[in-house]
């Protein structure tokens, strides 16, 4: 009986430890694999940044019928769309908006104010990408001489260089230099942009290497560039271009007197523009495209366990743009192939690095406004801003004020710079003399809106307006005033588009995240263009840009 009751409670003995194992140990390993999934946080080889220059969001809408299944359609039904993102600060210009994507902040603190801007210590106007203290490579232009010298803030891909202990690469390309440099960051392997007039090839500067790969040095020597000088024809008959206005009006720009399809690019580069002609058709997005490609196999990008990241801005949209103005055929052309070149991209990354193996997002730097002239022919409120008449006006109203003809050193980018030598030296009071231009130039036609700079460095404010003008002022770069013209208002020439207002129609970009580790879905919720570099940090499990102000946008990846 003993025996019995001994091994019938060994028995239970042994049954209780058995199952205790058995529960135990699938959840040991479950524990295990969550903690590994967590660690390795699932990590794309590859993420890729893809910059549109000046598209409006409608864009997406209005030539939607046409675009092709496997551009801007795979993008937006494969991964997730915000239908309302904007910009959140003025001016809305090209570098402002490159370095603002790529850091996650605004000019206040990335401290890119605009596309050029009043140095106030060295008296001048500065590109901000210009650094003479570097070497051109691949040419001998002083194009060559660029560098994220000006940049206050690190990119997301500065932050996976140092989380990869340099072993994840930078790599930025564009046709133009802001548009490759600033989004690449401090710490880019390489950044390179296209230089046109007489030689036609990608460059870079010795801020990044000793001297060019020998994959750009082929690329250059290819011929691949001269295949492009081809005719510039509608993709399809120009009558089914329902959507854009006729190919002849006013409110065109031209190119070298030519403002209809076809345009004959070979012709045009030997008559007047050198290479440079491919900025301003969709040829240069071709070859944007085709350089961004041999990018990916000449620097083994996502090749290996360590993420690589890849900037590429398409320019020519922009310059299409400023030519030929939002309603112009030319335009809608360009649309129609950047999504052919948007499909044929994508597929090489399917082929290069593998579906489900990289993370891409594309958006705009800026959008533009409908050309102001075609508005007015329309009975829309619009018009134009004789910014040169105000710098004459307004030295001349401050000179009879205070008797001194040197107080402004500078107007640019909506601000007004004082000369703060003369002003100490006259001891007039710097707030004083603030608000005497502020109250000029609220009276001044057109102009909408003044603040001082102690408006915008100590006041908060309630309306977009206010706010996007204050998260654009840096303390030490910008002016001493900055102000804002009416809606639809603009200095510019009568034809063509342009931008830099806080308005929608320039703030309204696309917004679009597709491939690894996204969720597919749609929001017309709003959003700030400072929310990706966030979203692709936390994406990566690396730490934000150091300046960062945006928000991770968690329906995109968790």
């Amino acid at each position: 009986m003993r025996s019995i009751k001994f091994l019938t409670a060994l028995l239970f003995s042994f049954l209780f430890i058995a199952c205790a194992t058995h529960s135990s140990g699938p959840a040991k390993v479950s524990d295990e694999k969550t903690s590994d999934s967590l660690s390795i946080h699932a990590r794309p080889k590859l993420v890729v940044g893809i910059v549109v220059d000046q598209m409006r969001y409608d864009y997406l809408n209005r030539f939607w019928d046409k675009y092709s299944e496997d551009g801007f359609k795979r993008l937006i039904r494969g991964g997730y769309n915000f239908k309302n993102a904007h910009y959140n600060y003025m001016p809305t210009y090209t570098a402002p908006g490159h370095a603002s994507i790529f850091t996650g902040t605004t000019p206040r603190f990335h401290g890119i104010i605009g596309n050029s801007f009043y140095d106030k210590n060295l008296g001048k106007s500065v590109v901000p990408v210009e650094n003479d203290s570097v070497q051109p490579l691949g040419t001998k232009a002083d194009a060559g001489k660029r560098s994220p010298k000006y940049l206050l803030a690190t990119t997301f891909g500065d932050e996976n260089r140092l989380a990869t202990q340099f072993r994840g690469k930078t790599i930025g390309i564009s046709l133009k230099d802001r548009g490759s440099v600033l989004p690449a960051g401090h710490a880019a392997n390489a950044a390179y942009w296209f230089y046109g007039e007489d030689e036609g090839k990608f460059i870079s500067s010795s801020y990044y290497m000793e001297d060019l790969p020998q994959w750009v040095k082929d690329f250059n020597s290819s011929g691949k560039v001269d295949d492009y000088l081809t005719t510039w024809e509608t993709l399809y008959p120009i009558s089914t271009y329902t959507e854009s206005g006729p190919d002849s009006t006013k409110f065109e720009g031209n190119l070298n007197g030519k403002i209809t399809f076809p345009y004959d690019l070979k012709k045009l580069k030997e008559d007047k523009y050198g290479y440079t002609i491919f900025i301003y058709t969709p040829q240069g997005n071709s070859l944007t495209t085709d350089f961004a490609l041999d990018a990916i196999d000449g620097e083994a990008l996502g090749q290996d366990e360590y993420t690589d990241v890849l900037t590429l801005s398409y320019s020519s949209p922009d310059y299409i743009g400023h030519k030929f103005g939002v309603n112009s055929k030319e335009v809608q052309d360009n649309y129609l192939r950047l999504d052919l070149e948007i499909a044929r991209f994508l597929q090489g990354l399917d082929e290069k690095v593998g579906k489900g193996n990289y993370t891409v997002f594309l958006t705009a730097d800026h959008a533009g406004v409908e050309v102001p002239s075609y508005l007015i022919s329309k009975k829309i409120a619009a018009g134009y801003f004789p910014t040169k008449q105000l710098r004459k006006d307004l030295k001349e109203y401050v000179k009879n004020v205070y008797g001194v003809d040197s107080l402004i050193s500078n107007i640019s980018n909506s601000q007004i710079f004082f000369n703060h030598k003369e002003v100490r030296n006259h001891k007039i009071e710097i707030s004083e003399l603030q608000d005497e231009v502020q109250g000029f130039l609220l009276n001044y036609p057109k102009i909408a809106q003044a603040y001082t700079r102690q408006m915008l460095e100590h006041s908060s404010f309630t309306d977009d307006v206010g706010l996007r003008v204050k998260n654009g002022f840096n303390p030490k770069r910008s002016g001493d005033v900055a102000y804002v013209l009416e809606p639809g208002f603009l200095s510019y020439y009568t034809y063509g588009s342009s931008h830099g207002s806080p308005y929608t129609y320039d703030t309204h970009v696309p917004v679009i995240f597709y491939g690894k580790g996204i969720n597919r879905g749609q929001s017309s919720g709003y959003i700030e263009i400072t929310d990706i570099a966030p979203t692709i940090s936390a994406l990566l499990g690396i730490s934000f840009p150091n300046a960062s102000t945006g928000k991770v946008l968690s329906e995109v990846i968790d």
